[in-house]
Order: C-alpha cells, then sequence, then structure tokens
C-alpha cells in the first residue's frame, strides 16, 4: 500500500507541540521560565531559518525528561495533552488524515519532535505509526541523550529508511505533508510532495519545483488531497 507520511508541528498541528511542551513546563514552574522561553525561541528561530544545531537542540530539549521521574513526566504529558494539544487539532487535519485512510494509504507521522512527547499526539489523531527522535531510557529513567539518531533534516530519511526496510514498505507513490524547508530531503524523495502550511523557504522551494501548496487551517476544499 502506498504511504501517506506527515509531519506533524505545524502540519497536521496548527502549533508547535515541542514549543507548546516548553510552555507548560514553565507554566507549572517546572523549569526557570525566562530562560527557558528565551533560548526556546532562539531555538526555534535558528530551526526555521534552517540552521539549527539538532544536538544542541536536543541537549536542551531532553533535559527535563532527564530531571524528573517517569511517572511524573506521564501525569504531566495527560495535562499538557488537554491543555496544549487538543486546541491544535482542527477538523481540516482529521479529514486529511481519513481520505487518506478511505483510499488505503498507510499512514506514518514523521516528526523531529521526541517519541514521548509525540506518540501519544499521533494516536489521538489515529495514526498508528510513529517515526520520531527518541530519547535514551536506562531502566525506565531519561538519561537526557537521543537514542540513535536525530528524526531531523537527511536523519528524518534515514530513519525512514531504517523503517521501510524492516517493514517492507517503499516510496512507490507515496506521500509526504510538510511545512519545513528543515524536511527538503524527504519532500524529495517521495513522488507526491505536498507543502502544507509552508514557512518562507519552503514557499519558495515549492513554487520553483511546481508542488502543491496546502493551507490546512483556512479556505479548503472538500477535497484535501491535491491531484497530481
Amino acid at each position: 500500500m502506498p504511504l501517506a507520511l506527515f509531519d506533524l508541528d505545524n502540519t497536521l498541528l496548527n502549533g508547535d507541540s515541542d514549543y507548546a511542551w516548553g510552555l507548560y513546563l514553565c507554566a507549572i514552574g517546572a523549569v526557570d521560565a525566562a530562560d527557558h522561553r528565551s533560548r526556546h525561541e532562539q531555538y526555534y528561530k535558528d530551526y526555521v531559518a534552517g540552521v539549527l544545531d539538532i544536538n544542541e537542540f536536543l541537549e536542551f530539549q531532553l533535559k527535563s525528561l532527564a530531571e524528573n521521574s517517569t511517572d511524573v513526566l506521564k501525569q504531566w504529558r495527560e495535562d499538557y495533552l488537554t491543555q496544549q494539544i487538543e486546541p491544535m487539532i482542527e477538523h481540516s487535519a482529521i479529514a486529511l488524515i481519513n481520505q487518506h485512510r478511505e483510499q488505503g494509504h498507510d499512514l506514518v507521522v514523521i516528526t523531529a519532535t521526541n517519541s514521548f512527547i509525540t506518540k501519544p499526539i499521533a494516536e489521538r489523531l489515529g495514526i498508528p505509526t510513529l517515526i520520531a527522535t527518541e530519547p535514551e531510557s536506562i531502566n525506565g529513567q531519561f538519561t537526557g541523550k537521543v537514542n540513535g539518531t536525530p528524526c531531523f533534516q537527511s536523519g528524518k530519511v534515514e530513519k525512514l529508511t531504517d523503517w521501510i526496510s524492516k517493514n517492507k514498505y517503499n516510496l512507490t507513490n507515496s506521500w509526504f505533508y510538510s511545512d519545513s524547508y528543515n524536511d527538503l530531503p524527504l519532500l524529495l524523495e517521495v513522488d507526491n510532495p505536498v507543502v502544507t502550511n509552508p514557512d518562507e523557504k519552503l514557499a519558495t522551494v515549492a513554487s520553483e519545483k511546481g508542488w502543491p501548496v496546502l493551507h490546512l487551517f483556512s479556505n479548503l476544499p472538500s477535497n484535501l488531497i491535491p491531484h497530481y
């Protein structure tokens, strides 16, 4: 079956799940709010510009997982999903997912954000497969390190290639939806790239290549899947 691959943040979600996790931690006093917001905003600017140092960012991002017990983190995550994520899920995103499901496509979320945050979001969206950055865990406790390759830029292609090989899929007639210039390596690999709610740099590439652009959160047709 063809694969329908979806980036998560600012693609299926009307917002950024990782940034929202940081805001949640600030709100409950789990991190120093002023320092955390300042650093995260700079990392986000670097991400949009396509110059993010992913290893430096992940050291920052995963620190809160290492500093707290898994039981506490899971409790926080439940509150975060209700407070931060549910408002980001819009009918249009669910409709797009359902259109691919109805066509018999196999659905995958592929995201740079770590799996501790994103696994329940993918489940909430009804997407059974998640490929994400994996935080290292030893004896049930997060270490603050990454297990394997970060699922970012070319690393996203690497992790998808590994998953495809293990699960006997291929990219024939595949789809990939993304908002970010950082996902250009994977957009170039699929047969049906769809630029979705794009940042400025990716919108420029889409215009040059004639790729369809889907603004998922405004003025939508009833059939969301572009025709090639």
